[in-house]
């Protein structure tokens, strides 16, 4: 049966399926035999899959962004659905509708638009909106279709904005909550904190690190960028340290990679919404394939635990 998509694979199908490899890796059994671990997704979800009867031929042969037809099993391992592959045929992208194999955010991107566009204006501190509104000028394109991160949250088509307006949705409630907050910076911040993502990853489809990515990262790579457009608008001042402070700061601790630690009452919480927005997405994305009453795999982003799917949870 070709005509299934992720989403409709059930533990004890039979399928041909056409799927776009996401990632690949090498590994070898211990009985000493070469296999592959895939990522595969479509439009419609993700799954690992294990092609285990590997040919001496085959083991170099496929790479992430090709897109081709599976014929495989589809079986529970540890309380996920996994793609067992027996074969596969390479096909011809150009003949492929790649929308059909890129998963994108759950929210338009003219909505996405609107809503942030809203929050922009909405800022009424002079600095931070003009600094906002020419940083995102600049990137506008490119920060509507990239995603959030690589593997582990947000890694979809639109994964950046969604990331950002989950968090500014957080931030407006945290901000009506605790009065000390500056809602200009706060909010300035969290637009601000992950643009140096599209600079360090490739692109919404095939997300790999550029080589500036790799060398440089998506904070120091952002604040160094902010300080070029503030120089070139004549600003410098308090907001422009206090908004470099918020993306150098928004990880925030040394060992995920700040190179400073929050020091201001709005970079403690951007750092603390970061991670529940993006913990949120892990979880929701480890769910898909998990019937309720069992655990998902263990979650490396989750200090590598197992998460209880309860009963009445859909």
């Amino acid at each position: 049966m070709e005509n299934k998509k992720v989403r409709d694979l059930q533990n004890g199908d039979h399928v041909k399926i056409k799927l776009l490899i996401f990632q690949v890796n090498k590994g070898i059994t211990n009985k000493g035999a070469p296999y592959l671990s895939f990522q595969l997704q479509d439009s419609t979800g993700v799954m690992d899959a294990k092609y285990w009867n590997v040919s001496d031929a085959e083991i170099n042969k496929y790479k992430a962004g090709m897109i081709c037809r599976f014929n495989a099993d589809i079986l529970s391992h540890n309380n996920q659905l996994q793609i067992r592959v027996s074969s596969i045929e390479v096909l011809d992208r150009n003949n492929e509708d790649l929308n059909e194999f890129v998963r994108s955010s759950s929210i338009g991107k003219e909505e996405l638009k609107f809503k942030i566009n809203q929050v922009i204006e909405s800022i009424e501190n002079d600095t931070y909106q003009k600094l906002v509104k020419a940083t995102l000028l600049e990137y506008e394109k490119d920060f509507f279709t990239y995603p959030a991160a690589s593997k582990n949250h947000h890694n979809f088509v639109g994964g950046l904005a969604t990331h950002v307006l989950g968090m500014i949705e957080i931030g407006e409630f945290l901000c009506k909550q605790y009065e000390m907050l500056d809602r200009d910076l706060l909010l300035s911040g969290i637009l601000m904190h992950d643009i140096g993502k599209i600079i360090e990853l490739s692109g919404p489809v095939i997300i790999e690190y550029t080589t500036e990515g790799k060398l440089l990262g998506h904070i120091s790579i952002m604040q160094a960028k902010l300080y070029e457009i503030a120089s070139r608008m004549n600003i410098d001042n308090e907001e422009l340290t206090l908004l470099r402070h918020m993306i150098l700061s928004h990880h925030g601790a040394y060992e995920f990679g700040s190179p400073v630690l929050p020091m201001v009452p709005e970079a403690e919480i951007l750092s603390l919404i970061d991670n529940i927005d993006a913990k949120m997405n892990t979880l929701e994305k480890a769910y898909d394939h998990v019937e309720p009453g069992t655990f998902t795999p263990r979650i490396f982003a989750m200090e590598n635990r197992s998460f209880y799917k309860a009963k009445n949870k859909k």
